[in-house]
């Protein structure tokens, strides 16, 4: 696929115009957005990424659109992944409801830096060394692995990295926050707030994620211009996510496993590429191994596609399921609660029960403030 430079320089400069717009038009004012507002700026960005995929379809031919459909679909999906952690770091760092649109922006602009970077250097190296699939594909295998006993375990902390425990070291931290500021004087010294720190802890995590994400689209494009706007659109609309999805997250009960089998398929896929672009003397005596048929572009497709909508399906229906059995519960404690009431109405005397001890789920007051990681309370 032969990208123009001006082709280039377009992208580019839409994609850094959409993150300007995002900050000066929704986040340069702190406020908390609506379920309308990031439904609706939501629903922009994804269609203008289909838009972008229709026109690579139109102009480069349906195997690259095949391609960009396909990296862009599984990067959307790992975002939402993603988005596990961020809300962790939300929570661990107590960051107010309408400051976390700009720790999320911030985060997303700095993801997509270290990104590009990433995508340029496994590309030089796709293209010089051709082994580097083997280790894409066994790794992505490691990965799926790793995800599906995840998706097994139980609800996760937030725990802080090497890196931002150094930056927490090195730089002085305020306890408070002080409006949407990144930086704070005090007594006559420079400190960074607990919103830069957010931010530091947002970014280091994306880090880690494209560790991840790099090597899998990878697998299902070579060409380094799909990669780069797969990425960039599939981060572009994530800030609006978050505030759509934050509360169905615990509902998507079944997305580690629907990740585990996708990055396991195409983990294998890289593997047969490598073996069809095998140069390593210690296979097939440095011949290429063509007996394995690729994967073609339409079934890779087809199995993320459809992988994650049975995910998302068997993920509602055992919420839905979960919540009746919870109403059920309640239900038959409800009877035993009212006649324990009377009892204890009659005698004077409390009377434990069913109802008694559910009584203080329903109307317990809010947990007092817990300690931030630096020391502060929330």
């Amino acid at each position: 696929m032969d990208v123009p430079i001006w082709v280039w320089a377009i992208t580019v400069a839409a994609i850094v115009g959409m993150i300007v717009f995002d900050f000066v038009g929704h986040v340069r004012t702190p406020h908390a957005p609506t379920l309308r507002e990031a439904g609706t700026w939501s629903a922009v960005y994804v269609a203008l990424a289909v838009l972008f995929g229709v026109g690579v379809w139109v102009f480069a031919g349906g195997q690259y659109g095949g391609e960009y459909f396909a990296g862009y679909i599984t990067e959307k999906s790992l975002s939402v992944d993603n988005l596990f952690v961020f809300v962790l770091i939300m929570a661990s760092f107590a960051v107010p409801r309408e400051l976390q649109q700009k720790v999320l922006l911030f985060g997303i602009a700095f993801a997509l830096a270290l990104r590009t970077i990433f995508i340029f250097l496994g590309a030089a190296a796709i293209e010089n060394f051709s082994w580097v699939f083997y280790l894409f594909g066994a790794f992505l295998i490691y990965t799926a692995i790793a995800q599906a006993r995840a998706g097994g375990g139980e609800e996760e902390e937030f725990t802080e990295n090497g890196f931002l425990r150094l930056t927490r070291r090195i730089i002085p931290t305020t306890d408070e926050y002080h409006g949407d500021r990144m930086t704070t004087k005090l007594a006559g010294k420079r400190y960074i707030t607990p919103l830069a720190i957010a931010l530091v802890a947002i970014g280091s995590a994306d880090l880690l994620f494209a560790v991840d994400s790099i090597p899998a689209i990878f697998g299902l494009t070579e060409e380094t211009f799909l990669v780069f706007a797969a990425n960039a659109f599939s981060l572009l609309g994530l800030r609006q996510l978050f505030f759509l999805i934050d509360g169905l997250l615990d509902r998507l009960v079944y997305l580690h496993y629907g990740l585990a089998v996708i990055l396991g398929f195409i983990g294998i896929k890289l593997l047969i590429h490598a073996l069809h672009e095998n140069e390593l003397p210690f296979i097939n005596g440095g011949e290429h191994v063509t007996f394995i048929p690729e994967i073609p572009t339409w079934l890779s497709l087809s199995v993320i596609v459809v992988t994650l909508f049975v995910t998302t399906v068997a993920s509602l229906a055992r919420s839905r399921r979960d919540a009746r059995e919870a109403a059920a519960a309640g239900a038959v404690g409800g009877p035993a609660g009212r006649g324990a009431a009377e009892v204890a109405g009659e005698t004077g005397v409390p009377t434990a029960g069913p109802a008694a001890e559910a009584q203080p789920d329903r109307g317990a007051p809010a947990a007092a403030p817990a300690e931030r990681p630096d020391g502060g309370n929330r």
